[in-house]
C-alpha cells in the first residue's frame, strides 16, 4: 500500500463524509482556477496547507515531499514562460534581463515575470486542494460520491481500474528493477539504456496479462458490463451541519477577500 493512501485511511479526517470533503475540495478548486488571482490561490493554500497538517493530522515533512513531486514539472513550465528569444534587432519589450549571443537575445521579459508568478500560486493552491482530498479520502470513497453524483458508471469502474493497477504497476517496476540490480544492468550507460527498455516492455507485457485475467476473473464471478448500477459499501458516513457551516463561511470569506481586491 502506498503511503499516501495510507494515509487517507487513517487520518483524522476520515470519518467525515466524502462529499462534504469533494465538495469543499471543488469549491476551493474552481475558483482559484477560475480567478486565477495570486492572492486568492496563495490563501488557498494555506487554508488547503493548515487542514491537512493541523486536522488530518498529516505529518507536516511528508507534506513538503508530496509538495516537492511535482516541482520538477513547474520548474520547466515556469523557464518556458519566462525565457523569450528574439532577434538582434528586435526592440524588446519592458524586460528585467536580456543576453545577447550570435544573433539572437535571450531576455525575460516583465509580463513573463507576471504570468510565471500567477502560474506558480495557481498551481500552488491547485496542488494542495488535491492533495487535502487525496490525503483524508479514500478511492472507494470518492467512486461512492461520483455514482452518488450521477457520474456515468463506466467512468467510475475506469477510475478504479486504473487505481488498482497503479498498485499493479509499483510492485512489478520493483520486482524487474531489483532482479536487473542484482545481475548488473545498470553498470553502465549501455547497460542502463538496455535494462530501462526491458524494464518498459515487460511492464506493458504484464499490464495486458493482469488486464486480461482480471476481466476473466470478473466476468466468471458474474460482472455485466451493460449494467450501470455498480454497488458500493456504504459506510457510517453522516453528515454535519457543523462542517456545513464552515465550509460556507471559509469559501465565503475567500469570495469576500477577493471581491474586496477588486474594488480596491
Amino acid at each position: 500500500m502506498l503511503l499516501i493512501d495510507k494515509y487517507a485511511y487513517i487520518n483524522q479526517l476520515k470519518h467525515v463524509h466524502p462529499m462534504e470533503k469533494m465538495i469543499f475540495t471543488a469549491l476551493l478548486l474552481l475558483f482559484s482556477l477560475t480567478v486565477r488571482d495570486t492572492t486568492i490561490s496563495l490563501i488557498t493554500f494555506i487554508v488547503m496547507s493548515a487542514f491537512i497538517i493541523f486536522g488530518a493530522k498529516i505529518p507536516w515533512t511528508y507534506y513538503v515531499k508530496l509538495l516537492l513531486l511535482p516541482a520538477f514539472f513547474l520548474l520547466t513550465s515556469l523557464l518556458a514562460i519566462l525565457l523569450s528569444f528574439a532577434g538582434t534587432t528586435t526592440t524588446l519589450p519592458p524586460h528585467i534581463f536580456a543576453y545577447s549571443f550570435g544573433s539572437f537575445q535571450v531576455f525575460i521579459g516583465e509580463a513573463s515575470v507576471a504570468t510565471a508568478r500567477q502560474l506558480f500560486f495557481v498551481v500552488l493552491g491547485s496542488i494542495s486542494s488535491l492533495y487535502f482530498l487525496i490525503l483524508t479520502t479514500s478511492v472507494q470513497a470518492i467512486c461512492y460520491v461520483l455514482y452518488k453524483w450521477r457520474v456515468p458508471a463506466l467512468f467510475v469502474e475506469l477510475c478504479e481500474m486504473t487505481y488498482r493497477f497503479i498498485f499493479i504497476f509499483l510492485e512489478n517496476t520493483q520486482k524487474i528493477y531489483i532482479a536487473q540490480q542484482s545481475r548488473l544492468g545498470y553498470q553502465s550507460p549501455r547497460q542502463w539504456l538496455r535494462s530501462v527498455g526491458l524494464l518498459v516492455s515487460s511492464l506493458f507485457i504484464e499490464v495486458l496479462q493482469r488486464s486480461t485475467e482480471l476481466t476473466n476473473a470478473m466476468l466468471s464471478r458474474g460482472y455485466d458490463p451493460s449494467n450501470t448500477t455498480p454497488l458500493y459499501f456504504e459506510e457510517e458516513w453522516q453528515f454535519n451541519k457543523r462542517n456545513w457551516v464552515g465550509i460556507a463561511v471559509v469559501f465565503g470569506t475567500i469570495v469576500l477577500i477577493y471581491v474586496g481586491g477588486r474594488q480596491w
